[in-house]
């Protein structure tokens, strides 16, 4: 008998750095199964092997692999919702965002073969490509409503193409209307769950569900087990179909990194980067120290809100702390997330800091680039995703998205069984 590191099916699940619990779930099989397909005992099909080898390429960042689906980004920002998503084995075919500094930090870090459209309401759905996920960030905005049935006394339209009509949702509901994907991902703040005291969500979930006809779930997640910072978020995913997909078991790490992982070390040990670190050991450039006058102002506006018992005012962190949610804002005086200095004033954040806290630099990457000026670059990183929170969703949406596709290829061809190159085969 062969032991279990001497079958094709366990050396590449080796190499794709998987555990058997986590090969059983992606390919959809019990872990007994996986077990004798380890040792030997029986043969997976070939169709099997090339799927794990497709999540190797995935796992591995192999290049030259073929998508294994299709996206689009709206209301892209900086591209936090695509970079996730490419880790899961995406290809990104259209691209939406309507601010021109964002569209210059996105063309300078995604190689775009298509453009990157402006304003989402000018966008014509006939000449869109196809696509399977749509992913999008977008603006809460108040949503109007009105009775059903005295609309229908009236002779008016009702649903989402009313009671949604002049919100930028409603362009992302029309937009699955007309192309109908396989799947989505929504990202707001948390807030949009008890906006206008809960109409809006109400109106959103209600416009997905059941006017739209997508099975829905939803959670709000907090990037803080990811990356050094409270950032609560609402993630709402949708299928066509009822795949099972739940946030109920969604896996988070059970802690999470301090500041001192993504902030410069001052010591020589970093590449010194112009203008956020000299070539002097890398020290961070002194125009992110506070003024002695700005210091003293968020010191006064701390302790006026203090005696007033309010919980108004700056926040100091040290190497060892979780900071506050970065706001784009945050060029404007960096109050919520000031970085303590030995003998002399807190500093802000550097651009290149901010990055890493939003989880767009990873170590042995090559980092993000930054082509804006830093109050562009502050109110983009702030506006932004948790890079990291959304690829642990995209990897929770990814068996899901996965029978999706296996489904509606193998209805469309005839065929009982389709490996992930057959998937990109048709696809």
């Amino acid at each position: 008998m062969k032991t279990c590191n001497d079958t094709e099916f366990a050396y590449i699940r080796e190499r794709a750095g998987l555990s058997v619990k986590e090969v059983a779930h992606l390919l959809g099989k019990s872990e007994k199964t996986i077990y004798r397909w380890e040792k030997g005992e029986s043969k997976p099909d070939q169709q099997i092997i090339h799927e794990l080898k497709a999540i190797y390429n995935i796992r591995t960042g192999n290049l030259n692999r073929e998508p294994l689906f299709t996206f689009i980004d709206l209301f892209a920002g900086i591209g936090g919702l695509r970079r996730a998503f490419e880790t899961i084995g995406g290809k990104c075919v259209f691209t939406s965002e309507w601010d021109a500094a964002c569209r210059k930090t996105y063309q300078a870090n995604y190689s775009c073969d298509h453009p990157v459209n402006g304003d989402i309401r000018d966008v014509v759905h006939e000449e869109m490509p196809s696509f399977d996920v749509l992913l999008a960030g977008f603006p809460c905005q108040p949503f109007s409503i009105a009775g059903v049935s005295k609309k229908n006394s009236l002779g008016r339209p009702h649903g989402f193409h009313d009671d949604t009509q002049g919100t930028l949702f409603f362009d992302v509901a029309q937009m699955i209307e007309y192309h109908r994907p396989k799947a989505f991902l929504l990202e707001n703040v948390k807030n949009l769950i008890s906006h206008d005291k809960g109409r809006t969500f109400k109106i959103i979930r209600r416009t997905l569900e059941e006017e739209l006809g997508y099975f829905v779930d939803y959670q709000v997640i907090d990037a803080k087990p990811w990356v050094p910072q409270h950032r609560e978020r609402i993630f709402i995913v949708g299928f066509k179909k009822d795949v099972g997909f739940s946030f109920d078991n969604f896996v988070k790490p059970e802690s999470g990194p301090r500041l001192g992982a993504i902030l410069h070390p001052e010591d020589g040990t970093e590449r010194p980067e112009p203008p956020f670190t000299l070539w002097n050991k890398g020290e961070v450039a002194d125009k992110y120290t506070l003024s002695d006058r700005l210091w003293q102002y968020l010191q006064n506006y701390a302790e006026k809100h203090r005696a007033k018992g309010n919980g108004f005012g700056y926040g100091l962190f040290g190497p060892e702390d979780v900071a506050r949610t970065l706001s784009a804002r945050y060029y404007k005086d960096g109050s919520e997330i000031l970085i303590r200095q030995e003998g002399k004033n807190p500093r802000r954040l550097t651009p290149r800091e901010c990055a890493r806290l939003m989880g767009f630099d990873k170590q042995g990457q090559t980092p993000f680039i930054i082509p804006v000026s830093d109050t562009q670059a502050y109110k983009q990183f702030g506006n932004s995703v948790a890079v990291p929170v959304v690829e642990a969703v995209a990897n929770h949406m990814l068996p899901g998205l996965l029978r999706i596709l296996r489904e509606d290829v193998k209805q469309s061809t005839g065929a009982e069984q389709l490996s992930f190159l057959e998937l990109v085969k048709y696809g």
